[in-house]
């Protein structure tokens, strides 16, 4: 099986490279997916440089890629819910930092496999799972957005794009902060976009006409903005800023749950979460992949596609 690895924990990108490794084992209650697309997403490389050495074990070496969609090739023993040949994807993080989705195929617990609609392409349901269940679960811990008004810092980015979309669709009216090149994409989304800097509280209250009841960080650094416009009772999260349990907030960390990507594929199968696609690249060009993520520049997903 033809996979990308590396073999120790290093900023170099150079270190990545395209090996044959061992079939993965399939344990049971697992199936093995024939990988067709596999989402790029930041932590990928914080992996690789350690980021996350302190709370996850990692096992060298290391094919890195927590998003999948593919074809079922195997199931493991006692695995009734999929047959081979079904179109699944998944949120495939496991325990440890060790067989990722990078590859020709991967071994993934079957209670984090959800079926593919038909009207997602590969490589827009291979980009759906981590950024949409983090999306997903960010915006649901803020309760009831019915008639609503929330604040999403970073709108733009892979989470903040699909976080725009699941509140407005459920009735939330939406701020969205975004660099002024994509205030028309936000828009597009279901937010009205206001730029970053100084003065933003004040753009923010003048958007909302006062505070706002919820807000969602996705981009860190934003605490004293959020406290400022934030509503007395308001709900707040944030995935980059720990620091904001301290303040009545919670830090959002998702999880690897079937039936969360299920709800996703069903709100992209209904037209309600748009999956933009900013391009692809095959195994060889992982390295390239990973540069354009740290660049902060892209819009929509980067798609490996083997």
């Amino acid at each position: 099986m033809r996979a990308v690895v590396y073999d120790r924990f290093t900023k170099d990108l150079d270190a990545l490279e395209v090996r044959d490794l061992p079939e993965p084992k399939l344990a049971p209650a697992s199936v093995l997916i024939e990988v067709r697309a596999a989402g790029v997403n930041p932590v990928d490389w914080k992996l690789m440089a350690g980021g996350l050495d302190a709370i996850m074990p990692t096992q060298f070496p290391v094919i890195p890629g927590w998003d999948v969609a593919g074809v079922v090739a195997a199931v493991g023993m006692d695995t009734p819910e999929f047959q081979v040949g079904d179109e699944v994807m998944a949120y495939a993080r496991k325990d440890s930092v060790s067989a990722g989705t990078f590859a020709e195929r991967v071994a993934v617990p079957v209670s984090a496999v959800a079926r593919k609609p038909a009207s997602l392409t590969w490589e827009q349901a291979g980009a759906l799972p981590l950024a949409g269940g983090t999306a997903l679960r960010a915006v649901d811990a803020l309760g009831d957005l019915t008639g609503r008004t929330v604040l999403i810092h970073g709108a733009a980015g892979g989470v903040g794009g699909f976080a725009v979309q699941i509140a407005a669709s459920r009735g939330a009216k939406v701020i969205a902060t975004a660099s002024e090149r994509n205030h028309d994409y936000v828009r597009a989304l279901g937010g009205e976009p206001t730029t970053y800097g100084d003065g933003l509280g004040e753009r923010v209250r003048a958007i909302a006409g006062g505070s706002v009841d919820a807000v969602a960080d996705f981009v860190g650094g934003m605490l004293e903005t959020t406290l400022d416009v934030l509503a007395d009772g308001g709900a707040h999260v944030s995935i980059a800023d720990p620091s904001v349990v301290r303040h009545g907030g919670r830090h959002i960390w998702v999880r690897p749950d079937g039936t969360q990507t299920a709800r996703l594929a069903e709100l992209a199968d209904r037209k309600l979460l748009r999956i933009e696609v900013a391009e692809t690249f095959p195994l060889e060009r992982v390295a390239d992949a990973f540069r354009a993520s740290q660049s902060g520049h892209t819009r929509g997903k980067l798609v490996i596609v083997p």
